[in-house]
């Protein structure tokens, strides 16, 4: 089993100054601006994929 990605940047101040936190599994701390935050994920979306009307495969709207 891999391990779990770590975050890149601070979603608070942006720096790239952290590490991990005691308060458990995906708990972090910016050295930067002195924050603590946690990661958790919360599930699948059960509505899917929505396309905007008109949108086809293939047509990225650019008239290309």
């Amino acid at each position: 089993m891999s391990e779990r990605a770590a975050p890149f940047h601070c979603p608070y101040c942006g720096d790239e100054d952290l590490r991990p936190n005691e308060a458990g599994h995906g708990a972090w701390e910016c050295a930067s601006c002195n924050r603590a935050f946690q990661l958790r994920f919360l599930g699948l979306l059960a509505r899917g994929v929505r396309r905007a009307a008109g949108d086809r495969d293939g047509d990225r709207g650019d008239g290309i």
